[in-house]
């Protein structure tokens, strides 16, 4: 999987699929939207520390480390012998900073077990003339781990992972929303599947609270997917876009909520 990720092949597939701009889009975001975010990335960092405490792993495994702005990776990297950091890509700035650090891997992998590839190739067959009628033969893949992962950190994914295939999906196929409603769920499902076995943390956003330009309030759930019950549990709300950055004038605020099975 590493070597394949690395291939020029499958890095125009993350660029066109939008990976590497998205990617980029999220540091942007925290840098404008600082202060908004700081409470929610702290309370992460905080969860994932009392995790660690509370479990004791030899190892720790992250899934969708990203920028490592919810990661309090050097602190786990003195209570663990070991912490694998694992995305379908790894900004340079990560790389650089985790290289000198002995007892951190850093993984090139697809997450959701490569639903990227599999949307690639059913849907990119079919174009603006020719779309695709059905997602029934997109098979959604569950994510499999090599090796014991330790305690296994899901951290601001669970209700990411399909996005950018949905996105590109919704350009080459003309099915009904009630369709996309089924494959948002079945992702998310297979995501919490992978985990199980596992010790484990899990911190997602569940709703998305919409304010408009007008006042107007809308909530939409962001979390389609049950999730297991934890041993412990906390919520808190993210401030997600407060400046109104987005183009459309809105402002959005994300529940939270993180939980260790």
């Amino acid at each position: 999987m590493t070597l394949m990720l690395r291939s020029e092949s499958y890095q125009r597939i993350l660029h066109k699929m939008g990976y590497y701009e998205y990617q980029h889009g999220l540091i942007f975001r925290h840098l404008s939207q600082e202060e908004g975010w700081n409470r929610h990335l702290e309370k992460c960092r905080d969860f994932i520390l009392k995790a660690a405490e509370r479990v004791r792993p030899k190892k720790v495994t992250v899934l969708g480390s990203g920028w490592l702005l919810e990661v309090p990776v050097l602190e786990l990297s003195e209570k663990v012998e070991k912490v694998i950091l694992v995305d379908i890509v790894h900004p340079p700035e990560v790389r650089k900073q985790t290289v000198e650090m002995k007892n951190i891997e850093v993984s090139e992998q697809d997450v959701s077990g490569g639903l990227i590839k599999e949307v690639w190739d059913k849907g990119g067959r079919f174009n603006f003339l020719s779309k695709m009628r059905s997602l029934d033969d997109i098979k959604i893949p569950q994510y499999r781990f090599h090796g014991d992962p330790g305690m296994v950190v899901s951290v601001n994914i669970l209700t990411q992972l399909e996005i950018l295939p949905e996105r590109f999906l919704k350009r080459h196929t003309r099915v009904s929303e009630e369709e996309y409603l089924k494959f948002r769920t079945e992702v998310q499902r297979n995501h919490i599947k992978s985990l199980g076995g596992y010790r484990a943390v899990i911190i997602t956003d569940t709703s998305e609270t919409i304010t408009e330009k007008n006042g107007s309030v809308t909530e939409k759930k962001t979390l389609l997917a049950e999730l297991p019950k934890g041993s412990y549990s906390e919520s808190w709300t993210w401030d997600f876009d407060l400046r109104s950055q987005d183009y459309n004038m809105q402002k959005s605020v994300l529940s939270v909520t993180a939980i260790i099975i």
